[in-house]
């Protein structure tokens, strides 16, 4: 049995009602591990210490933990959790809801200063989005843009569209949707109904309803069992009636002796559907959610573990790959079914048009009825007796409901001339005309084409995925194809190879790279290392201009600078700060390097240009004395005498993870990077926002390394977006 990895829409309503019990606890400080688990730590006058986690990755759970299960702090917070200290610290925990039924909580926080509300989507790719009292994105850890949606910072965030509740949906309004559904009754429940599979399952166990009952099956009773079913689950969650179980596999006695069992999934209270599994009861669902993702994480490390020695592992290339089919493969299922559903909506509003006597008729008689306040039972035995009467109108009504104030008709479509043609249930509003009704079947198919537009999106980026994913295990391919083919030739004499060139590490593959931190002076500034060998620095602020230019420039170096306005002061070095230095003839190529240096961080880039000009002087040509007169901004130089133009230079940089002989995130030309790291991505002005760009850069390179845990460690996206110029950004393909 796979383990639960995700929070459910119906574990999530049952822990709403837990979580409000914190109401009053101040946020004392916000924590980010990786990019996808949020901590907040919070202090309660009763409790004490309270550790909020939410995580939105492959795992999504939101929950309190046990302090004893919370990781150490991680080092240096990321632009997210400093945001979330500077809005939140001291912030009173005003509440949480569940989102319609959707696995969405909003979390409100409550400042003198100013209000928070934190959004965590636990479906999809998952995110977290803090927003301002009025509704305004502050920021998220994704940036979303759909068609259907948007979630960005300074953007309104919108919800994604509304899902049917299951557990208030009225008797009429379930039927209806049972009936409406051409499948059987569990996957009806699971899709249509949005319980999904192990609860559309409970469901049907417990009202006694055979799963696989084709819809057209069932009888009004069966579905009164399910929608009674539905209630009392309902009920029980609204009024925090729980008994929850942490289940774990079944072990024969053999196993048993070898491990301890795997947990496998928690609910809320004990389901018929996991009788035969172990269980450990909990006094809370909190806890018991707790408990699961702890041991589940604990299972993963256990299960991950691999002797110091041992040597890498080749990537399960075929697992992702069909992973991301099935992927593709639900997402075009989910496609087509919009289309359908689209569909089927307009042609019952043209169905209403073509019968829009006998539609009218219904209605009309309806309204007049409830007009002389004629009850809603009276209504349906006078159409009753009017349908035994062979009354047209009469007989195309099957269901009235008064608390819903609807009447359901069913038509026959084809060509009216015979009777041929499929019947169609149309649930109307008795309080409206024939034309209001068919546009809200209209309205309809728009919307569930918007999601259409949404899955299509979704789509693109899954094929993007998969095709990455092919790539990756071509090349790993190629590079064991090579590796066997130069073992070949090396084992018929035993020799060494005499060709003088070092054997090259497969970073990439390696499942533990040590981390070798370096500690640079030029760190806080702009650098890199030309493909020559000399360090180029430049300012990232006029402060630092004039620090560079005063403090750092020797006689022997080089100056640069674009001819737009706004680009950062670079300096070619001739040696470092404390080595004297000898006049040094550049080449070209060092030259052309640091120009594209010096463009890639100026407006050029940020104004979307693909290529600028820079040009070249020496120190001594370099000056803060202005002409008479004149002024000169902080940060800012005269230039005097001839300078050396590079035009039309590219904007172009390229970002990287370096493993020796240090281990870190580095940046620049790519001409000058791409030889110096395992692994990088080349960017260009483009459209993504540079901390957008980052974390697309970030995933990119992690998804690389069979060591996922070392990139985080030293190149998370907060430290690779120090090497990515202000302005939009393209990855280059």
């Amino acid at each position: 049995m796979d383990q639960k990895r995700e929070l459910s829409s119906i574990d999530l309503a049952a822990l709403v009602t837990e979580l409000n019990r914190y109401e009053g606890a101040k946020v004392d400080k916000a924590y980010l591990y990786d990019d996808d688990l949020l901590r907040l730590k919070l202090r309660d006058f009763d409790r004490g210490r309270v550790e909020l986690m939410i995580e939105v990755g492959d795992i999504k759970r939101a929950h309190v933990a046990d302090p004893e299960n919370v990781a150490d702090a991680p080092g240096r917070p990321p632009n997210f959790a400093k945001m979330l200290r500077n809005r939140m610290s001291g912030a009173d925990f005003a509440g949480v809801e569940q989102y319609e039924f959707d696995r969405i909580l909003t979390f409100e926080f409550e400042r003198e200063d100013e209000n928070t509300t934190l959004v965590a989507e636990l479906f999809g790719q998952g995110n977290v989005a803090a927003l301002d009292e009025t509704g305004e994105v502050v920021g998220s850890l994704q940036t979303v843009r759909l068609k259907s949606r948007t979630v960005a910072p300074g953007a309104q965030y919108e919800y994604p569209a509304s899902r049917l509740n299951p557990l208030d949906v009225s008797l009429g309004g379930f039927k209806r949707h049972m009936r409406e559904s051409d499948s059987d009754v569990v996957r009806t429940l699971a899709t249509q109904l949005n319980l999904g599979g192990l609860y559309a399952e409970e469901v049907c166990t417990r009202a006694g309803v055979e799963k696989e009952t084709p819809i057209d099956d069932v009888t009004d009773d069966q579905l009164r069992a399910l929608h009674e079913a539905l209630e009392r689950i309902g009920e029980r969650l609204r009024s925090g009636d729980v008994d929850p179980r942490v289940y774990e596999e079944e072990l024969s006695d053999d196993e048993a002796e070898d491990r301890d069992p795997r947990v496998v999934d928690v609910t809320p209270f004990p389901l018929s559907e996991h009788e035969g599994l172990p269980s450990v009861g909990f006094d809370s669902f909190n806890a018991a959610v707790d408990e699961y993702f702890y041991r589940l994480d604990r299972d993963g490390s256990e299960e991950g573990e691999a002797p110091a020695d041992a040597s890498p592992s080749r990537p399960d290339f075929e697992e992702e790959i069909g992973k991301q089919e099935r992927i593709v493969e639900q997402q075009q299922g989910a496609i087509e079914g919009f289309e359908e559903q689209a569909e089927a909506e307009r042609e019952r509003a043209e169905l209403l048009y073509a019968e829009y006597d006998l539609v009218d008729e219904v209605l009309s008689t309806v309204q007049e009825a409830r007009e002389a306040e004629v009850p809603w039972d009276e209504i349906a035995e006078t159409l009753d007796a009017g349908a035994e009467q062979g009354i047209p109108a009469a007989e195309t009504v099957v269901d009235v409901d008064g608390g819903e104030g609807t009447v359901t008709v069913e038509l026959r479509g084809g060509d009216g001339e015979d009777d041929d043609g499929e019947t169609t249930r149309i649930e109307l509003d008795a309080s409206a005309g024939v034309e209001v009704n068919a546009d809200r079947l209209y309205q309809e198919a728009k919307r569930i084409e918007g999601k259409k537009e949404g899955a299509m999106e979704a789509i693109k980026s899954t094929r993007a995925e998969l095709e990455a994913v092919k790539e990756r295990k071509a090349e790993w391919e190629a590079k064991e194809a090579a590796a066997d083919e130069t073992a070949g030739d090396g084992a018929d004499d035993g020799e060494e190879e005499e060709d003088g060139e070092e054997y090259q590490t497969d970073w990439l593959s390696r499942s533990s790279i040590p981390i070798r931190s370096p500690d640079d002076w030029y760190d806080r500034f702009r650098w890199f290392y030309t493909s020559t060998g000399y360090l180029v620095i430049g300012g990232r602020n006029a402060d630092q201009n004039e620090e560079l230019v005063k403090k750092y420039m020797g006689k022997h170096d080089r100056f640069f600078h674009t001819q737009a306005h706004g680009g950062p002061v670079t300096l070619l070095k001739a040696a470092g700060p404390s080595e004297s230095a000898d006049p040094v003839d550049f080449s070209e190529e060092t030259l052309r390097e640091v120009a594209q240096f010096a463009v890639s961080y100026s407006s050029d880039w940020k104004d979307g240009r693909g290529a600028g000009d820079a040009y070249m002087v020496e120190p001594d040509q370099v000056s803060k004395t202005p002409e008479s007169g004149e002024y000169i901004e902080k940060g800012s130089f005269v230039i005097r005498g001839d300078r050396t133009y590079f035009e039309d230079v590219p904007c172009r940089i390229a970002v990287g993870v370096q493993c020796e002989p240090v281990t870190q995130a580095i940046g620049g030309p790519p001409s000058a990077i791409v030889d110096r790291v395992a692994t990088s991505v080349t960017l260009e002005p483009g459209m993504y926002a540079q901390n957008d760009a980052a974390m697309m850069v970030y995933r990119e390179l992690k998804g690389r390394f069979a060591d996922q845990s070392f990139v985080r460690k030293v190149a998370s996206a907060d430290q690779l977006q120090e090497f990515i110029p202000a302005g939009g950004s393209d990855i280059v393909d």
